[in-house]
């Protein structure tokens, strides 16, 4: 009995000792431009989309895992592997999309943050510099163990969206049947709509990061196992996030005909019906989610175009020990806070072109994936099973299909 008690406290603690990058990664992915579409999914078509919740998860922790196992296996990240395998042209193209994309959503996330505390009276002017500040100082100043623990500490925040649901008091059976069983409104906006859910939830940076991280964080081939619970979980708590959000937005906005465009503003018409207090979680919400992201994104971007290219890079190294790490990340919040500053900025615009981009960059990149989890000589015994592989290719042909409809309607 005390063997079996032993052995149930060693797994605990290498599981506690490798979670992080998969609670972290899924959970940024709500950041403004996720928030501001889920918020507008449920003020537009009330517990409609739910439904779309389901296979977006099961989507998200394949892709992950994918990542998470690739990374711990080759010791190595994405883009790297990418350089290596195919050639740094097709690098240096993935990377200057990558890169247009994460600027735009840092861009989005800063504006997130100004949203969120002008609803406490706090200009942005104001609100952006302290912030780009703070985040420069606890990603330069820190280590990979310091700067992951204030992730996994913001991402305990997002609990502030579970609590603005249940205040929005829902009807619960309409919640559940629409959850359970999809139900369809042939319209353009419902379409576009329900392509945006899946394209915030799964983003190109997203991969790029958690195999980084993973690599970084030094995960072993022997705790794979935990490292693919971490993908797991995350994905479900993120998607749970995704969930209440669109249920807050759906039983208060879209009952009484209100529409929104931003996150910010479905946090001020939260209040005639759910409360001041209502208001204030999903502003709260927001602003963690909009910090979270704006650390998290711009570190992803460095990350991927240092390893394109060859550069040292790493939370854990100094200023001069990974000059490029630092000198992107530091661009990165300088050119993204300074629009976000200005209160003409179209944000909306903005995360369009962020979706359209990432939509055009989506399929090469999880293409990218596949072809390397299924290399012998990489991967070893631990290519992909052939069922995974169906399962793999079905989710990459569908979110290939709906990122081409994205950017075609985009267009249009």
């Amino acid at each position: 009995m005390l063997a079996i008690i032993r052995q149930r406290l060693k797994t605990i603690v290498l599981f506690m000792a490798v979670i992080g990058p998969g609670i972290i990664t899924a959970m940024v992915d709500n950041d403004a431009g996720g928030i501001t579409t889920y918020s507008v999914a449920g003020a537009s078509f009330g517990y409609g989309l739910l439904w779309s919740l389901i296979p977006v998860t099961f989507f998200l922790i394949i892709i992950q895992e994918m990542c998470v196992r690739i990374g711990i296996v080759s010791g190595k990240g994405l883009s790297d592997l990418i350089r290596e395998s195919y050639g740094a042209k097709v690098t240096f193209y993935i990377l200057m999309g990558l890169l247009f994309a994460n600027l735009a959503t840092i861009i989005a996330n800063f504006s997130g943050i100004a949203g969120s505390l002008e609803i406490f009276h706090i200009p942005r002017y104001l609100s952006v510099p302290f912030f780009a500040i703070v985040v420069w100082l606890l990603v330069t100043k820190g280590t990979y163990k310091s700067v992951e623990k204030i992730f996994l500490f913001a991402a305990v925040i997002y609990l502030a969206y579970i609590i603005s649901g249940f205040l929005a008091k829902p009807d619960w059976s309409d919640v559940a049947g629409n959850l359970l069983k999809p139900t369809f409104v042939f319209s353009k906006n419902y379409l576009l709509t329900l392509i945006g859910i899946i394209g915030t939830t799964i983003t190109p940076w997203m991969q790029f990061y958690i195999q980084a991280s993973v690599v970084e964080k030094g995960i072993k081939v022997e705790n794979y196992k935990f490292a693919k619970w971490d993908v797991i979980t995350g994905s479900i708590v993120s998607d749970v996030i995704s969930f209440f959000i669109i249920i807050a937005s759906a039983a208060t906005l879209f009952v009484h005909g209100v529409s929104i465009e931003t996150a910010s503003d479905a946090a001020v018409a939260l209040e005639p019906f759910a409360g001041r207090f209502a208001e204030l979680l999903f502003a709260v919400g927001l602003l963690n989610a909009s910090v979270l992201a704006a650390m998290v994104v711009p570190i992803s971007t460095s990350y991927s175009i240092c390893e394109g290219l060859g550069f040292e890079s790493g939370v854990n190294k100094t200023f001069r020990q990974a000059p490029w790490f630092y000198g992107i990340f530091t661009a990165l919040l300088i050119i993204g806070s300074i629009p976000a500053m200005l209160p003409n900025t179209p944000l909306i615009k903005v995360m369009l072109f962020s979706q359209v981009i990432n939509g055009v960059l989506l399929a090469p990149v999880l293409i990218f994936i596949l072809l390397l989890v299924n290399k012998k000589w990489l991967m070893g015994e631990y290519v992909n099973k052939p069922w995974y592989n169906f399962a793999a290719w079905t989710a990459v042909g569908i979110l290939t299909c709906l990122s081409v409809v994205l950017v075609v309607s985009a267009f249009l």
